[in-house]
């Protein structure tokens, strides 16, 4: 087991994943990290001030202002002392958060730290490129921002899906296995609501509706009523006409979202008498071609288990983010994990995929996994545009 100083998680709390321009689109991501922020540290018990350092993981930063993770912070009642760091890492952001938190710790630069992340992507903006030096003769093309920093591989200029594509066809997934898969994604996603199971990583947030209209409280992801079996399996590819295996409904779709989660020193438990619910243990992060991304976690996450000195065998249960259906599947396939071990509760393609938010999402849920199935050890990668991945591991102690 890990030999590292003890890193303590003491709380977790996520906003409901809302769908692309759903129930969220009209709270900023700097709102949404805001709120994840301060859920958690009341979760933990402890008192904002408390808090020493912040990091939080956003992707489409555009038009959100200076610094969102120095926002969330002060927008969670934080004092001004606490200091903020933004971490882009693309999908793997809040993991990233996470691991730097730990080693802010273990550095003993500070005893508590919230790390998480947030996504609007709802409100990532369309750019301009060419209006600074104006505009001099005709038509202009608005740039999606949402595409052009998220989902496009910076290499290849192409959309990440034709890369999901090219995974499917590397490790021999068709259509149906993927689909199959997806449905299974959303059945665990409905049946985890159904029972209650996603109410204590959940943090119930307000949404304005409207000038003298009360505000609405949103408590549950938005993604998974919108299940259609059926159709699930008629829709087009996405990204390859004709012969492709991607569609809307096996790949992630597009969301809005936050997750917070409050790490702490072994001195700082002792002095506030705080209690865990999961211990660090390790960490990993991997590279490798950038159009091979999909893969990555199946290098990041090894590298955390022998980090944390833990074997693929005595982990209890994964969470890889579905970023495509086949991200799972060949990941699975390569580490030799079985499926019953793996996103117990659904993953992205049915809960949602809110990309600098995703890491910190999937480590939040697959807590709630180790608690309700008592599971011990728990191990979630999460891939990365640029051909990497974050891993990390815990130990529940729930």
């Amino acid at each position: 087991m890990s030999s590292l100083p003890p890193v303590y998680i003491v709380s977790a709390a996520r906003t409901p994943t809302g769908a692309f321009l759903g129930s969220l689109s009209s709270l900023s991501a700097v709102q949404l990290g805001s709120h994840a922020i301060k859920a958690a540290v009341e979760r933990a018990g402890i008192k904002p001030t408390d808090v020493e350092e912040v990091f939080v993981g956003n992707v489409l930063s555009a038009n959100l202002g200076q610094n969102p993770a120095r926002q969330c912070a002060l927008g969670a009642g934080l004092p001004e002392s606490t200091v903020a760091t933004t971490i882009n890492k693309v999908c793997a952001s809040s993991i990233k958060a996470l691991i730097v938190g730990a080693q802010t710790i273990i550095t003993g630069n500070a005893d508590i730290v919230v790390a998480g992340g947030t996504e609007s992507m709802s409100n990532t903006p369309h750019y301009l490129p060419n209006m600074r030096t104006g505009a001099k003769f005709g038509d202009q093309s608005l740039v999606d921002g949402v595409l052009k920093d998220g989902l496009t591989d910076a290499y290849k200029k192409e959309h990440m899906g034709l890369q999901g594509e090219e995974c499917a066809d590397d490790h021999g997934f068709s259509r149906e296995q993927q689909d199959d898969y997806c449905i299974r994604s959303y059945k665990k996603a409905i049946a985890a609501h159904e029972a209650g199971l996603f109410k204590e990583e959940i943090a119930p947030i307000e949404v304005p509706v409207g000038r003298g209209k009360p505000p609405v409280v949103v408590d549950r992801d938005d993604e998974p009523k919108n299940f259609n079996e059926a159709k699930t399996r008629t829709l087009r590819p996405s990204f390859k006409p004709g012969n492709g295996t991607v569609t809307a409904a096996n790949a992630s779709p597009l969301n809005d979202g936050a997750a917070a989660l409050v790490l702490a020193s072994e001195e700082a438990v002792k002095k506030h008498g705080l209690k865990p619910i999961a211990k660090i243990l390790g960490w990993g992060d991997a590279e490798q071609n950038p159009s091979k991304f999909t893969t990555a976690p199946a290098l990041a996450m090894p590298k955390a288990l022998k980090h944390a000195k833990v074997e693929l065998s005595a982990v209890d249960a994964f969470e890889i983010n579905e970023a495509f259906s086949v991200v799972a599947l060949a990941n699975m396939k390569i580490l030799g994990i079985e499926e019953d071990k793996v996103n117990l509760h659904g993953g992205a393609v049915a809960i949602g995929h809110a990309l600098g938010a995703s890491g910190a999402r999937i480590t939040t849920t697959l807590l709630g996994v180790l608690k309700e199935k008592k599971g011990k050890i728990g191990c979630a990668g999460i891939c990365n545009g640029g051909g990497g991945a974050s891993a990390i591991v815990v130990e529940s102690l729930q």
